[in-house]
């Protein structure tokens, strides 16, 4: 009878890709292979493999792992592609009436690297 309509058994394949939420330099973030991220400065030169351990969440194709606080047995291996640094972040302070005035800029060191794999 409603022949036209999607049977909600069936899954639509949305999510045939799996990703982790990995915790790297003190920030989280959601990952997937081949995915490349700007995370702030690592100590490893452009080129090394790095792995990180504190992983918080895979999924795989709707199978989802959480850890209490982190995933036993899950790392997420990165490769090092370059060192650079973000764009100048201005920081203008003034106080009315008062002749007070500051200027001061920032630029955040970064690393971006490529994530290679997720086991878990």
């Amino acid at each position: 009878m409603f022949s036209n309509f999607a049977d909600p058994k069936d899954k639509i394949d949305q999510n045939t890709k799996m990703y982790a939420i990995v915790e790297i330099a003190g920030q989280q973030f959601k990952v997937e292979k081949d995915q490349k991220v700007f995370v702030h400065r690592l100590e490893q030169n452009e080129g090394d493999q790095v792995d990180f351990k504190r992983v918080m969440l895979i999924d795989n194709d709707g199978k989802v792992k959480v850890g209490k606080p982190l995933v036993r047995g899950a790392k997420v291996s990165a490769k090092v592609l370059e060192h650079l640094r973000g764009d100048k972040v201005k920081v203008f302070k003034k106080k009315r009436r008062k002749g007070y005035k500051v200027l001061n800029g920032h630029r955040q060191d970064l690393t971006q690297i490529q994530i290679e794999e997720i086991v878990g």
